[in-house]
């Protein structure tokens, strides 16, 4: 019966929840507006309404939306065209004063007119004289914006229509004018009003991207080399502000190099473009990962790219995976480094080396090296880092497993004279790690200066040999240490003749050795070649090697430095000598049988002790034996020292990696080569524009990079007229935020940066806040 009950029951489609035009507000609501007005539906039901105009039912509308947590407040703020700072100031209107309290006073300043005809009669001389906005705003008492209003270089605003907003006094021309003459707070209010800004007039909030359907299906069918370039233009885009990356992107030269070294990729929608500028978005966005794609919406993201979506997880991780398929990952850090040395030539006068450790907590059988900043001994692979004179990254190549600082300084000089071009002064500094006589000697005869500190037993500096030196640093900040110096020189041993080296007789090596006292009177020896440079340059430029190590701090947080990009495993070489764990037992049994002598030595001494006392009691005659057992156990002893002695001796040092580790596994390292230059490409961009960004800002020296952080999430308007695409971002969490940035825009489109894959020039531009003159 249940059966036929069953195929007896009408069947009908589920009716949708939300009307086919609605305007998701979060899973559960939708807005949906139109000539007539706009209704709210939640959970299928019609919940708020309000008419065409009614500006107070709409702010009504979605404060209550907010506050029942039908929707997240980011997404209520998106589906109704505002940012998350005014829903906030609604619903603390709501809140103090009720329905009331919503009610928009009239916009503008309040306050007496300051724009007389005599003071704009004055304004106009003082300009006619050819003084700047800033030395006439002095001179009058006024601000600059009066005194563009006065020249007639502000637009006025446009006044609202009784279609889209409520009756309001009339503004006549000295209001218009007042309207300007805004601090900055008051012009981030005025910016922030829906819709009320000149500029995005006519645009689109939060415009859907162009569909590409053609392009995809024309990539399906493997006939589309690369999706073109198709800006959307609109209002309150969000992640607008990642376009303020493109002019130092183009510095950085990664989607120029890459062109070069990568022949071209597969047919497909996504191409070499959007694949690396993804990546330097995703990790502009502190998701610098494959999977950070995930956590971004796909559509706002790709109207940055010039497409309808970003590229998936998925998309991403083949893509990578092809780049890295041509094993040309060292030659795209070569080429970029090449670059960066010839669009900053000034920062490259010193090149800081240092290894770096990836650890690894996965299953396969990796080689075990030291890990410094764990103090222990694990499964890690291990890079070769070397950084301008500003720290900033310029390559990274893939050490040799277990091999030294000194030997891969050895191995790269090479490659840093490829980078820094034949006869350019460059000095090498690097650690004690790198510390090796015979590698000083080649550096030098390699033709460049070398910079490290003493390693090993040397003579203190007295105390009346030290003075007090000054260094004032490019950047202004002034150092002071307390110094001495004197000549030294090093024994240079022979070293032996080796594929693509000739053999080297012995020898020394004279060098300048500058001692740096801390103030509790710890002494730092310095070393280097350098005798055109004061101490004190030298200690600060000794001491700027901290910078690497921050950077290398800072990537780890921000920008996945350790991550593990693929689970790819290359197969070691088994016939490379590696230590024999059995000469490490070896010789740890020799150190207990050593041990194990003197602790015989010592029973026996004892045993001899205690005869020589009971000899010397009564009725021993002065006589007594002492304990055989002591004198059998040190001729045991001497016979197992022995033995060990010879096992040590005999045991080889070092064996062939398939005696010792024959599963030994390699991670694999064209891909991470690849998106380590995606993410050098991005900190380096980050790094260049905080430089711009730190005389604008107070805190620039220690928020820059934090207020770039915001300025990458800012939504913002993207329009296009004749060949200049405008981004207008909306305004930071604070007015002198907003100036800040308002700075750098004008910097950056100076610039005339050009939108990768078209002719269309970026303008910058933050709502409220003119550029500065």
């Amino acid at each position: 019966m249940g059966s036929a009950g069953n195929e007896g029951r009408v069947r009908q489609p589920v009716l949708p929840l939300l009307p086919a035009d609605a305007r998701p507000v979060g899973a559960s609501a939708g807005l949906v507006e139109g000539p007539d007005g706009g209704v709210v539906v939640v959970f299928g039901l019609a919940t708020f309404g309000y008419a065409a105009g009614d500006d107070l039912g709409r702010r009504l509308a979605a404060v209550q939306l907010a506050a029942t947590k039908v929707a997240a407040a980011a997404e209520v703020a998106a589906a109704f065209g505002v940012s998350g700072v005014t829903l906030w100031r609604w619903g603390q209107d709501f809140t103090r004063g009720g329905v009331a309290g919503l009610v928009r006073d009239r916009t503008g300043p309040k306050g007496p007119v300051k724009l007389t005809g005599e003071l704009a009669a004055r304004i106009a001389a003082l300009d006619g004289q050819g003084l700047s906005l800033r030395a006439i705003a002095d001179r009058t008492g006024v601000s600059t914006a009066t005194v563009r209003v006065a020249l007639g270089r502000v637009t006025p605003r446009p006044r609202a229509t009784a279609s889209t907003e409520p009756a309001w006094p009339d503004i006549d021309a000295t209001d218009a004018d007042l309207v300007a003459d805004v601090d900055a707070t008051d012009a981030d209010l005025v910016a922030d009003v829906d819709g009320a800004d000149v500029e995005s007039a006519g645009l689109e909030v939060l415009a859907a991207p162009v569909p590409r359907l053609v392009e995809r299906a024309a990539a399906r069918a493997g006939e589309l080399i690369e999706a073109p370039v198709v800006i959307t233009q609109g209002a309150r885009l969000p992640l607008a502000g990642l376009l303020l990356a493109l002019p130092a992107v183009e510095g950085t030269g990664l989607l120029q190099v890459a062109a070069g070294v990568f022949p071209p990729m597969r047919n497909g929608f996504y191409g070499l473009r959007a694949t690396l500028l993804s990546g330097v978005f995703l990790a502009l966005l502190r998701e610098p990962r494959a999977e950070g794609a995930s956590r971004v919406r796909p559509a706002d993201l790709g109207r940055m790219l010039g497409l309808d979506r970003a590229p998936e997880v998925k998309t991403i991780r083949r893509k990578l995976a092809e780049l890295a398929g041509h094993g040309r990952g060292a030659d795209l850090q070569a080429a970029l480094a090449r670059h960066h040395a010839e669009h900053r030539p000034d920062a490259v006068g010193f090149l800081y080396l240092d290894g770096h450790v990836r650890v690894y907590t996965g299953t396969r059988e990796v080689p075990k090296t030291h890990i410094a900043r764990m103090r222990i001994a694990g499964p890690a692979t291990e890079e070769t880092w070397v950084a301008d004179t500003d720290g900033d990254p310029v390559l990274v190549l893939t050490a040799e497993p277990s091999a030294s600082l000194a030997g891969e300084l050895r191995r790269l000089l090479p490659d840093l004279r490829a980078v820094v071009g034949a006869g350019r002064r460059c000095t090498v500094v690097f650690d004690r790690g790198g510390y090796s006589p015979a590698v000083f000697t080649e550096i030098v005869a390699a033709g460049f200066d070398l910079l490290t500190y003493y390693k090993g037993a040397w003579a203190r500096s007295q105390p009346e040999a030290f003075t007090a030196q000054e260094y004032t640093a490019p950047d202004g900040t002034t150092a002071r240490y307390e110094l001495a110096e004197r000549p030294i020189e090093l024994p240079v041993t022979a070293q032996p003749a080796t594929p693509g080296r000739d053999a080297t007789p012995a020898g020394t090596l004279r060098l300048r050795l500058v001692v740096r006292r801390s103030p509790d009177g710890h002494q730092t020896p310095i070393l280097t070649n350098r005798s055109d440079l004061t101490a004190a340059e030298l200690a600060h430029r000794m001491a700027a090697r901290w910078r690497q190590e921050n950077y290398f701090t800072y990537a780890r947080e921000h920008f996945a430095l350790d991550a593990l990009d693929s689970h790819t495993d290359t197969a070691d070489d088994l016939t490379r000598l590696v230590p024999n764990p059995a000469k490490a037992r070896a010789h740890s049994h020799l150190a207990h049988a050593r041990a194990d002598l003197a602790a015989a030595h010592a029973a026996l001494s004892d045993a001899i002790e205690q005869a020589t006392v009971r000899a010397g009691q009564a009725g021993n005659g002065g006589k007594a034996t002492v304990d055989p057992a002591a004198t059998h156990a040190l001729t045991a002893a001497e016979d197992a020292l022995t033995a060990t002695e010879t096992a040590a001796r005999t045991t080889p040092s070092h064996l062939p990696l398939a005696q010792v580790r024959p599963g030994s596994r390699l991670l694999e390292t064209e891909r991470k080569l690849l998106t380590h230059a995606i993410r050098m490409s991005a900190y380096n961009s980050e790094s260049a524009l905080a430089g711009l960004l730190r005389p604008h800002y107070a805190r620039g020296r220690d928020e820059a990079r934090a207020l770039l952080r915001e300025a990458f999430t800012l939504p913002g308007d993207l329009q296009i007229t004749d060949r200049t695409l405008h981004v207008r971002l909306d305004p930071a969490s604070a007015a002198r935020r907003s100036r800040a940035l308002a700075a750098l825009c004008a910097e950056l489109s100076a610039t005339n940066t050009h939108y990768p894959g078209t002719e269309l020039t970026l303008a910058y531009s933050i709502k409220g806040h003119p550029s500065p003159t």
